[in-house]
């Protein structure tokens, strides 16, 4: 999804905090070293005893470890630029009472964007299950950085563009797509479900 600026929220800053600041962002990063960029959420009463040892609102803790999570999320956005063409795909598997489709991709200088649909039968018995939001992951490889960018549906159908960057080759032979679905848009709580579509 497309992020809003962040906007600085008050003039106001206590230089004599900076050293403390830069400590944190040392700390930060060491943090980020250690976990290997996946330091999950702290125990709720390892939070509530930091609350107590050093005089701050477990609520205040919560939401700051919370936005620590993974920095993955706040990686700068790509935002594709330059149309060059349209490039079919045309894979399609079924899995379950589900239909998945990549449909097509659109090859711009900097990124591609790559279309997925999800079909189900409105008037099967899984109908009102299949019709909750369905969040998938793009995996293409280390060097790809997948983002799903916008989406939508209605009764029976979804479909979900994800922008890759960077951009890649026009001939995707060989290659695989992963979506992998998780219960929230976080990615932190996989249902195991894997849809791969091999490029031939």
């Amino acid at each position: 999804m497309k992020r809003m600026p962040f906007e600085r929220p008050t003039e106001h800053y206590d230089e004599r905090i900076f050293p403390i600041d830069e400590q944190i962002c040392e700390l930060l990063k060491q943090r980020k070293e250690i976990s290997s960029n996946n330091p999950g959420y702290p125990k709720f009463e390892y939070i509530e005893k930091w609350a107590n040892s050093f005089d701050l609102y477990d609520d205040y803790l919560k939401s700051v470890f919370h936005v620590l999570r993974n920095e993955e999320h706040y990686k700068p956005v790509v935002e594709p630029l330059g149309f060059r063409k349209h490039v079919p795909i045309l894979k399609s598997k079924e899995h379950e009472e589900f239909f998945y489709t990549v449909t097509s991709m659109r090859q711009y200088i900097n990124a591609s964007v790559i279309t997925f649909n999800i079909d189900w039968d409105v008037m099967s018995d899984h109908s009102l299950q299949s019709n909750k939001t369905r969040h998938f992951d793009l995996y293409l490889g280390d060097i790809y950085y997948c983002r799903m960018d916008s989406g939508g549906g209605s009764s029976g159908h979804f479909s979900f563009n994800y922008v890759v960057s960077p951009a890649l080759p026009d001939d995707i032979s060989g290659m695989d797509f992963v979506f992998r679905e998780s219960n929230t848009p976080l990615k932190d709580k996989s249902t195991g479900n894997e849809i791969i579509f091999h490029m031939g």
